[in-house]
């Protein structure tokens, strides 16, 4: 593929059908130029971000000390300009745990643990193709498929006989 020199920058003003019209030599050489792309500016936006951590994350700590917060937005002024510093809550429950309370809730207190629990129900897909028909046939008028959007590779045959 050395020798076709198509880049992400010349279909920049093409509509979708021109771009469908190249080659499949031409749109790989693309698709390998948007992800080479894509990884330089996730490697620049971790530095950056990085950056940024270092020139405000003392000052941003400090102001959430005094705000008596631990998480979230604060704003710290740099030559004229407002930096939003914001670190986001992530909170993570242990399921049994949560379980373990849910029955203290139901059995100890005698409330319904969904006043104060959500519980969502899920089907690995793997296990419900592997289930027996009868189990299956009972879950399917609760199954919905939907689907993504589309991905598309092209490889080289080199690569095809690698794999």
């Amino acid at each position: 593929m050395s020798d076709i020199a198509v880049m992400a920058e010349h279909v920049r003003d093409l509509d979708p059908e021109s771009i469908a019209s190249l080659t499949a030599p031409e749109l790989a050489c693309i698709l390998d130029d948007l992800a080479e792309q894509k990884a330089s500016l996730a490697r620049i936006e971790d530095k950056v971000r990085s950056a940024l951590d270092l020139k405000y994350g003392a000052r941003a700590r400090q102001r959430r000390a005094e705000e008596g917060k631990d998480t979230g937005i604060v704003r710290l002024e740099d030559n004229g300009f407002i930096v939003i510093a914001d670190l986001p809550k992530r909170v993570k429950w242990d399921q049994e745990k949560l379980k373990h309370a849910a029955e203290i809730i139901r059995s100890g207190w005698g409330d319904d643990p969904s006043d104060y629990l959500k519980v969502k129900l899920e089907v690995s897909e793997a296990a419900f193709a592997n289930w027996p028909r009868p189990v299956r046939e009972l879950f399917i008028p609760a199954r919905t498929v939907e689907t993504g959007r589309p991905v598309y590779r092209i490889e080289t045959p080199n690569e095809v006989e690698a794999a």
